[in-house]
């Protein structure tokens, strides 16, 4: 199994089952050793028994010994051994609360300091595996099929109703709150200022040459209207000719002669519009009176609703198409930074700052609260049941406590017995 790889997770059940055994593979060992003992004293009792019998006996006897000893030593963690309520044993269930405090203590120290998390959020170069991680177009794809996925559900869950209201007080109420038209006024100074509006005369006056140019008919049958009822005929066509033409001669004059005394007309009648604005409180109340008629009318009242249902309905179905522009742009995001972050080694080191930065808040501010997870929970077990959940992830390697426990004690008492009989028989 790689370092990478999580191991299968270990249920109570299976603890139970793998500390059943071992303490029966200790309490057998224990066994073992007594019968030994009583088999070789027996022995021994008959007069019968060789010299060996007697470092065999005595080596059971310490290994008897040992084991009884750690086996007591293991058992007051947890419980009265025998059920006796001896002084200092069930440890854990009288002093869990302590135990929880120490513990996170503990961890607190040696492991969620905030130290320790950032050098090793550090020593993990994050930001470089995120980013060959992104650099990669599959993955650039799943990313931005999940925040797809996620701000679509963002949108379908805001209330339509309380969207209509943020627009209405945010957008619709803010554009009708101040006077328009001191603002439209220096609006359209600036325009004038910057030359935006000549553009737009030049337009405007091209606009109404081609107009006149196709209104000779009509502007004869005008002038024959408006002529008296007795002037010949002739003399209509005449005039209307004359006047059509001098119409004709007239605008062309204008657009093509940039300084022509209509065209400053026009420009001053507009700056002076700008000032009307700004300034003459009749024209800002005449403004002001289109406003109140703009804003309240049925069209502006109800486009809160219409504005969010469109805008809603655009966002969830670009978040939901793969080939929309909006997934095209994460995509191109994702593969630009994922790029950059493995790759540009200033890109890198920014990012592992401001990651190193949040690592370090996150650690000094929560930390606390993850381990204050280990005291509370603990401090919520009765006695038995934390005794219970320790035993079951620590109890296993206890018994070989035991059993070192015994083994040693049978070496022990062997040597023991060894080095008394070689110095005083």
């Amino acid at each position: 199994m790689s370092r990478h790889e999580s191991a299968p997770a270990v249920t109570d059940a299976q603890r139970r089952k793998a500390l059943r055994v071992h303490k029966g593979v200790a309490t057998s060992l224990l066994g073992v050793m007594a019968a030994i003992f009583l088999s070789c004293s027996w022995w021994q009792s008959t007069g019968e028994a060789p010299a060996w019998a007697g470092y065999v006996r005595a080596a059971a006897e310490a290994g008897m010994v040992g084991g009884l000893a750690d086996w007591f030593a293991v058992t007051a963690l947890f419980r009265h051994p025998l059920g006796l309520p001896i002084p200092h044993t069930a440890i854990i269930p009288r002093r869990k609360d302590q135990v929880a405090g120490a513990l996170s203590d503990f961890v607190s120290e040696n492991f969620l300091n905030a130290q320790t998390i950032t050098d090793k959020v550090a020593q993990a170069e994050v930001p470089r595996r995120v980013g060959l991680w992104l650099e990669r177009e599959d993955n650039a794809e799943l990313v931005s099929a999940h925040a797809g996925s996620l701000a679509a559900r963002i949108v379908a869950s805001i209330d339509p109703e309380e969207a209509r209201r943020i627009i209405d007080r945010q957008v619709i109420d803010r554009v009708a709150e101040p006077e328009w038209g001191p603002h439209l006024g220096r609006a359209l100074d600036g325009l004038i200022a910057d030359g935006k509006v000549e553009p737009v005369i030049d337009d405007v006056i091209s606009w109404a040459r081609r107009k006149v140019a196709g209104m000779e008919d009509s502007v004869i049958e005008m002038i024959d209207e408006r002529m008296p009822r007795w002037a010949p005929q002739f003399a209509k066509d005449l005039v209307g000719e004359r006047v059509y033409r001098e119409l004709v001669s007239f605008m062309r004059e204008i657009d093509t002669d940039p300084n022509h005394e209509a065209r400053l007309a026009l420009r001053r009648q507009i700056a002076g519009f700008a000032r009307d604005l700004q300034h003459d409180a009749a024209t800002i109340a005449r403004v002001e009176a289109i406003k109140a008629d703009v804003m309240g009318s049925k069209a502006v009242t109800s486009a809160s609703a219409g504005i969010w249902e469109r805008a809603s309905r655009s966002l969830i179905d670009a978040a939901g198409e793969p080939s929309s522009a909006l997934r095209r742009k994460l995509v191109e995001l994702c593969l630009t930074w994922g790029s950059r972050l493995a790759h540009d080694p200033q890109v890198q080191a920014a990012a592992q700052r401001r990651l190193g930065v949040a690592t370090r808040y996150l650690a000094e501010n929560g930390a606390g609260e993850i381990v204050g997870i280990i005291s509370e929970t603990i401090q919520r077990w009765d006695g038995q049941e934390a005794a219970e959940k320790i035993e079951l992830m620590a109890g296993k390697d206890l018994q070989f406590i035991r059993l070192n426990g015994t083994i040693v004690g049978a070496l022990a008492g062997l040597v023991i017995y060894s080095l008394s009989r070689a110095l005083f028989f």
